[in-house]
């Protein structure tokens, strides 16, 4: 089996609801759709949806030029050595990990396609029939934010992520107090900053509220700061923007940075890295999750496949942004939450397939 072509699709991405958080809001993105043909006639899909071009350094548009980049040095491999794939891809192009994700997650749809299994059969194996999600709240008044995490616990979700950063720290601490107050015992919290905290403001909140019992997500910008800090605060510390490929990760645990991350799957490099990582946090009983920034179906079901894979005592869940969306690319076999839950998807691959009239023509086209 070989690549015989590569199709990019844009696919628009408008949040039905404002997404706010300390450094960007989310209210129109474009998705960037890879599709992998080969000489045998089976697709393979892959997606990458940076949260625009402030939230980190990838953006949409460094994604097509790097793929412009890497696509024509791909056509005639086998999709399914995704080893060589992926090296392939490196000696093309330096970095853009991001860009690569879609290749990847398209290279792991192909190989279950081909040999009739699950991706999460193909790295691991499903723990179960459903996995964990949790729901991230947006930044709003103390009161809005109290209210709607109180509402998720309602709704069955096991954890709630708080956005916080951005406005004057006490607020802050004014929110992480009111959701105390507002949600009942079980729900598990993550006050996460998007990087935007001081090393002062994050130890002063952290001591203000250290009798709440939460993470906090990425408090400060550099690993610096964060290494300053992390014996003085009162809380466990998770890494997710600083967790930018497979070294990064390493070298946090290593040097006893962080008890936990929020991993995402294009940021590290797609499908292969991720689960490198997740293997990385079992070795140090880690907590993690596996999600991504933004995205349709495609990242969606990348992200639980991976998710499903990871020991349940040390899985935060799996975020995906089909709550913000409001559609799906694949109606028929769409990635849904369901009670603070998403099934694993049941087809061979990702079990998604996008629907031709949503991708389009492609922007660009290799072979």
């Amino acid at each position: 089996m070989k690549l015989a072509g590569i199709n990019v699709y844009n696919i628009d991405v408008p949040s039905v609801l404002q997404y706010k958080l300390a450094s960007a809001t989310v209210t129109h993105l474009q998705s960037t759709v890879v599709e992998l043909i080969t000489d045998s006639g089976l697709v393979g899909f892959g997606e990458t949806c940076p949260a625009g071009p402030v939230y980190q350094p990838q953006h949409m548009l460094g994604a097509r030029a790097a793929l412009q980049e890497i696509g024509p040095s791909l056509i005639g491999l086998d999709p399914r050595n995704i080893g060589q794939l992926n090296r392939a891809m490196n000696a093309a192009l330096n970095g853009s990990r991001y860009a690569k994700a879609a290749i990847d997650i398209a290279g792991w749809d192909i190989a279950g396609k081909a040999y009739n299994r699950r991706v999460c059969d193909l790295i691991g194996g499903a723990t179960g029939d459903t996995i964990p999600t949790y729901y991230s709240v947006t930044t709003a008044s103390p009161d809005e934010m109290a209210r709607e995490a109180r509402e998720r616990q309602q709704e069955g979700y096991a954890r709630v992520q708080l956005k916080i950063g951005g406005r004057d720290v006490e607020e802050d601490i004014e929110t992480l107090h009111k959701v105390k107050e507002a949600i009942k015992p079980g729900l598990r919290v993550a006050a996460d900053a998007n990087r935007s905290l001081t090393s002062r403001d994050a130890m002063f909140l952290s001591h203000r509220c250290r009798d709440i019992s939460m993470v906090i997500e990425q408090p400060c910008n550099t690993v610096e700061e964060i290494a300053a800090v992390r014996h003085q605060l009162c809380h466990p510390v998770y890494m997710d923007e600083l967790a930018e490929d497979v070294n990064s990760v390493i070298r946090a645990v290593s040097g006893g940075l962080v008890d936990g991350f929020g991993l995402k799957l294009t940021r590290l490099g797609g499908i292969s890295a991720l689960q490198i990582a997740r293997d990385i946090c079992e070795a140090r009983s880690l907590p993690h999750t596996c999600d991504d920034s933004w995205g349709g179906d495609i990242i969606a079901a990348a992200c639980v496949h991976v998710g499903a894979t990871v020991a349940p005592s040390r899985f935060e869940g799996s975020w995906i942004a089909a709550h913000y969306i409001g559609r799906h690319f694949d109606e028929q076999n769409p990635v849904r939450i369901q009670g603070g839950r998403i099934g694993v998807p049941t087809g061979p691959g990702l079990g998604v397939t996008p629907d031709r009239n949503q991708l389009g023509s492609p922007i660009m086209s290799f072979g």
